[in-house]
């Protein structure tokens, strides 16, 4: 709690990186309830604009090293809960 949180997510891909490359990360709260995507990648980092961790959640992956991690500031007990990291680099998933 109060500390950067790192949320790591490594990939490999069999298909040259390209801008079709896709991150998603996405959330459900520890008590169950709705998954909710609190990040997007595609060329550039899209953080999400609402919701919990609206301008908490930071990019500090590196696509071309096989990184996708991410970063929440300021987390909270609340915040506990099941996180998924999704790399799509078309044909490759």
């Amino acid at each position: 709690v109060g500390e950067q949180a790192l949320l790591k997510c490594s990939f490999r891909s069999s298909s040259p990186i390209t801008d079709s490359l896709l991150v998603d990360w996405t959330y459900r709260p520890l008590a169950g309830g709705r998954m909710e995507t609190v990040f997007h990648y595609r060329s550039i980092p899209h953080p999400t604009t609402a919701g919990r961790f609206k301008d908490r959640i930071i990019w500090v992956g590196n696509v071309a090293n096989g990184d996708a991690s991410i970063a929440i500031q300021s987390p909270e007990l609340g915040d506990n809960g099941t996180f998924i990291c999704s790399v799509k680099n078309p044909p490759d998933v």
